[in-house]
């Protein structure tokens, strides 16, 4: 089965029962500072889990572009992937386990969809706890649906799942495809690694609070979500996804330019593949990331640059990224026309990137060998030098060191390197703790201020400025735009004024439900670059601002409070930020 098969085939038979199809949000959390990227299908519907209505109904189906941090180090191997795509659909408060379960076992096994062997397949259900019950009754829907008993395993914390440490929540129940050539095993077990999990269908029935205990949410919801790669691995009887239609066009041509095998350098050339796909759907992601030293652009620039490091050791010459990014721009722009759309700057920041670390590396060498001149063998701690400042993988530093007949302490680099990691995790932690999307008084409040301060820009900059980002915490709010130089006291203090005086006029906030076409045709602003749905939320502030918007809001400008800029500053060419608060 070929990828784009797999994908329409999941989407049409959720349509057949009543779904409606929404587009992926972008790979960037919009009002959720809690994490740097999209991780699972359901953050960006946290308001409508939480009981907001969904203008498309309460049956959902996507595709939803996601990115992981958290697996870089398990990259390579059969099942991780840091871009990823997640099969995906909701129920936001209408059916509930049966059918979510019955659905699932019927697309996967009956002949006119994936038509799976059921003795390939094995569930797991949550096996309870002092607050929530053991999951009996998912258990038995399986049971009878022909599944043995043997092959459904009760487990803790694995399934019950949330994305972070507050917000909607619930126990699940997880399906496992058996991907050895070898005959499954009568009895499933959870800890064979021959056993890769490929869909989880979430029941979420509660809110976790502040202090962790747990609350009922007002609707029952269901979330599903089915891993596209690991998925279509197991229905093309390959080892992973990278031997698949979605990695072979860019491993075909690593092999092309460093002439070896992929055979011969398996791990190198997953990664590499894997590392310039997911800094090519970043770079053409709506939210215009480019690489840097902070952020979301501090993990693109990372994945950039590993991905540089390995295509040298594997002796691949000049400037070779943007060779990659273009077989995956034209494999992937049918189903993400933003690739195409960003396709001049997808290929120019990476050649950018590309030249900026070759210097680096021309550095690098000129440390190494003032460091090996110094001794005969290079400590831990030099080359974790080499490795952070330059770049240099230990295998690269190693290899320079063999040369010159000297030896390296990979034991100490590995100590340094842990620490290291270490560090950046509480650090990590403690600045992106937290849950999903905050629905609280104060975010509600600031996420309407923006929609003011998104038309007080047009009112006195420029008409034409369009929202580029935005990002709202409990404390302040940050918003991007399209603007061609730093704003001067005076224009600050006239946008601030613009603010406070339609927050003084008292208007009300009114939400209404239309088709996208006739939102647009209206005059509703909408975010540069963003997807929407065929039937849309338009919010309006009196007669002063209209846009499209997944909300909340408040119902009344007077409940803002005072409106103050806090910093404006450039984020990329021709891109502005402002931070804000209210007082």
């Amino acid at each position: 089965m070929k990828a784009k098969e797999l994908k329409k085939k999941y989407l049409d038979f959720f349509k057949q029962h009543g779904h409606k199809l929404i587009p992926s949000a972008s790979l960037i959390p919009v009002n959720d500072s809690s994490v740097l990227f999209n991780t699972a299908g359901m953050q960006p519907l946290v308001p409508f889990l939480i009981g907001q209505k969904h203008p498309q109904g309460k049956r959902l189906t996507n595709v939803q572009k996601c990115l992981r941090t958290v697996d870089f180090e398990n990259i390579g191997d059969d099942t991780h992937h840091t871009f990823f795509q997640m099969l995906g659909n909701w129920s936001l408060g209408d059916y509930f386990k049966k059918e979510s379960i019955t659905w699932s076992f019927e697309f996967l096994t009956d002949k006119k969809w994936l038509n799976l062997p059921i003795d390939k397949l094995a569930f797991t259900v949550y096996q309870g706890d002092k607050v929530v019950p053991k999951d009996e009754e998912s258990a038995e829907i399986w049971r009878s649906l022909g599944v043995s008993k043997d092959r459904i395993a009760y487990l803790g914390k694995d399934n019950f799942w949330s994305a972070g440490e507050k917000g909607p929540c619930g126990p699940s129940t997880e399906i496992f495809y058996w991907k050895s050539k070898s005959k499954a095993p009568k009895v499933f077990d959870a800890n064979d690694n021959n056993w890769v999990e490929i869909w989880n269908n979430v029941f979420m029935i509660y809110n976790r609070k502040e202090d962790e205990t747990l609350e009922p949410l007002k609707q029952k919801n269901v979330d599903t979500g089915m891993g596209y790669e690991r998925t279509l691995a197991a229905l093309t009887g390959e080892q992973s996804a990278y031997e698949t239609d979605l990695f072979l066009p860019s491993i075909k041509k690593i092999e092309e330019l460093s002439k070896k095998t992929y055979a011969s350098e398996k791990k190198n050339m997953r990664i590499i593949a894997d590392h310039l796909r997911a800094a090519v759907f970043l770079l053409g992601d709506q939210s215009g990331i480019v690489p840097s030293n902070v952020d979301q652009g501090y993990v693109l620039r990372r994945l950039i640059r590993k991905a540089i490091r390995l295509g040298k050791l594997i002796e691949i010459g000049g400037c070779f990224t943007v060779q990659i990014a273009e077989i995956v721009v034209k494999e992937y722009k049918s189903s993400y026309p933003e690739l195409h759309q960003n396709y001049v700057k997808i290929l120019s920041e990476l050649e950018k990137e590309e030249h900026k670390f070759n210097y680096t590396l021309e550095q690098g060498l000129k440390e190494f060998d003032k460091i090996a001149a110094q001794s005969k063998i290079i400590s831990g701690k030099e080359a974790f030098l080499l490795f952070q400042s330059y770049g240099f993988p230990l295998e690269m530093t190693q290899e320079l060191a063999a040369e010159k007949n000297i030896k390296v302490d990979a034991v100490g680099f590995k100590k340094e390197f842990e620490h290291h990691q270490e560090l950046s995790r509480v650090g990590a932690e403690q600045k992106f703790k937290g849950g999903l999307s905050d629905a609280s008084a104060e975010t509600t409040k600031l996420h309407t201020a923006t929609h003011i301060l998104n038309e007080a820009l047009r009112k006195v900059l420029k008409k034409d400025i369009k929202q580029r980002g935005s990002n709202i915490t409990a404390e302040r709010l940050r918003f991007d735009f399209n603007f061609d130089h730093k704003l001067t006291d005076e224009e600050i203090k006239k946008v601030e004024t613009e603010v406070n005086q339609i927050i003084k006029l008292k208007l009300n906030i009114k939400r209404e439900e239309m088709p996208l076409h006739q939102a647009l045709k209206s005059g509703a602003q909408a975010e540069f670059g963003a997807k929407y749905p065929e039937k849309v939320s338009v919010y309006s502030i009196g007669d002063y601002s209209k846009e499209i918007c997944m909300g909340p809001h408040v119902q009344n400008t007077s409940e803002l409070g005072k409106f103050k800029i806090t910093k404006e500053e450039a984020v990329a060419a021709g891109i502005r930020r402002i931070k804000a608060v209210l007082e």
